[in-house]
């Protein structure tokens, strides 16, 4: 470890990962030079939004059977990483700092207070002393000499003994231009948590008439492939969205882009159920009930009940005793494989993840520092490393700030 001279470490992207890596480093080395790049107007502008303002710091992990299940790419790295920070260690050390959380019921954890500012406030008061160079875009990085950096920007150059790039996701292959110097392999980047615009060449499908309508759990997936998710859906003005979307969007991030964001979607709507437990239990029903409407049969909401109903051609108004074997086998097949059409895909809300950035290949699993360029590092997003929502991005970040801070 270099932590006990007094060294001088440039950090480039002042997010999350950014600045939690330079509070840690502050604190390992109190006399060090720490100066943070960062191209927006001021620090930390994407954790000020993240969660709707409320700032879903991390996850308690409890629901999350494997790692791949929640980060697509770099799963074997974040489990690597864990061992030496995870989420138990984030939500002590945020609570050390006076930050009390609080974990609802889908796991994810939040400040106490619901307000993200708390997290940035926390954060910023970890980094005084110090220097950030705002709405400083990092043009260049070069090697000079042994173990040293020279870092070029609009206005400024600098030598460095240490610099750790925790620039973020990039939606475009030329937001990492300026590691162009060092000979890198990155992987091309692409959009990899989105929600589903759904029609066909006349327009909108009509699902979206339903929008507001939220189904509890719902499993979606890609025909013809393993991708697969489920959770919470939502049906909105532009098509569908929700947990169970975003999900499948992070699994396939790469196989869709490849596909121009176009392809057939599945949906089951009763979860995870399969046609013969679906059918029994609209059996069961329109035999306690043969001369109730088919309509007020409430398997599903209301609103999708009857839009589905109608899908089929089935009225809504025909008694339960009326149901044909047809129809009942037509309507236990849209329940279990609704079919659509992906048209294109939405950025979820304020949030912008992508998939690819510097190839994991390019560095030590256990340190994050390039293996061809010693003093040199990586952490959070710039790397080819991502989640699927819940708090897993933040988390990562946090874990290798904290890793890549020990500049070992």
């Amino acid at each position: 470890m270099l932590l006990y001279r007094s060294m001088k470490t440039a950090i480039i992207g002042a997010g999350a990962a950014g600045c939690f890596c330079a509070t840690i480093l502050k604190r390992l080395s109190p006399e060090s030079q720490i100066d943070l790049y960062e191209s927006g107007k001021k620090p930390l502008q994407k954790v000020a939004i993240t969660g709707g303002g409320r700032c879903n710091l991390t996850n308690s992990f409890s629901d999350v059977r494997s790692m791949n299940q929640v980060y697509p790419r770099g799963h074997n790295l974040m489990k690597r990483l864990f061992k030496r920070f995870d989420h138990r260690a984030t939500m002590q050390w945020f609570e050390n700092e006076g930050v009390r959380l609080v974990t609802q019921d889908d796991q994810c954890v939040f400040p106490q207070s619901q307000d993200a500012m708390e997290i940035v406030t926390t954060l910023l008061r970890g980094i005084e002393g110090a220097r950030i160079f705002t709405s400083q875009r990092v043009k260049e990085i070069l090697p000079c000499g042994e173990h040293r950096f020279r870092i070029y920007t609009d206005s400024r150059s600098d030598v460095y003994d240490n610099v750790v790039v925790t620039t973020g996701g990039s939606p475009k292959a030329s937001g990492l231009d300026f590691l162009s110097g060092l000979a890198l392999e990155i992987v091309p980047p692409v959009p990899s948590l989105f929600t589903f615009n759904i029609g066909d060449e006349a327009g909108t499908s009509p699902i979206t008439a339903l929008m507001g309508v939220v189904v509890k759990q719902a499993e979606v997936r890609l025909p013809g492939t393993s991708y697969k998710a489920d959770g919470p859906l939502l049906i909105t003005h532009w098509g569908l969205s929700g947990p169970s979307i975003l999900r499948l969007s992070s699994y396939a991030a790469r196989w869709l882009a490849e596909r121009g964001y176009q392809a057939p979607l599945s949906v089951n709507w009763m979860g995870g159920m399969n046609e013969e437990e679906v059918r029994k239990l609209l059996q069961q029903q329109l035999n306690e009930q043969p001369r109730k409407q088919i309509g007020n049969v409430h398997i599903l909401t209301q609103r999708l009940w009857t839009y589905i109903l109608n899908k089929i051609e089935i009225a809504p108004e025909r008694r339960c005793a009326e149901m044909g074997s047809k129809q009942l086998n037509r309507l236990v097949a849209t329940l279990c494989n609704d079919t659509y059409r992906i048209a294109g895909q939405s950025r979820y809300k304020e949030e912008f993840v992508t998939c690819g950035g510097v190839s994991l290949s390019n560095i030590d699993p256990n340190t994050l520092e390039c293996k061809e360029h010693r003093g040199l590092y990586f952490a959070g997003e710039v790397l080819d490393v991502d989640a699927v929502t819940g708090g897993f991005n933040l988390q990562a970040a946090w874990t290798m700030g904290y890793v890549a801070a020990q500049l070992e």
